[in-house]
């Protein structure tokens, strides 16, 4: 499968400036899911900037309908 990294940065959300992950989804979801956490992609731009990515931040969002 090709990489579409350019179309993906275009998208991307994460706010992490030095992350060498950025456009390589398969890189950051596994990144992230070794640290029961998710990417910037599945949280709205306010809770993205805490750099909160843990599950039980996530399901705090969803609790409150904020996702």
């Amino acid at each position: 499968m090709e990489c579409k990294k350019e179309a993906i940065l275009v998208k991307c959300n994460c706010t992490y400036e030095p992350c060498s992950r950025k456009g390589i989804c398969c890189d950051c979801i596994a990144y992230h899911l070794r640290s029961r956490e998710l990417p910037a992609c599945c949280f709205p731009a306010e809770a993205e900037q805490t750099f909160n990515r843990s599950f039980e931040y996530f399901a705090r969002l969803v609790n409150d309908r904020r996702v």
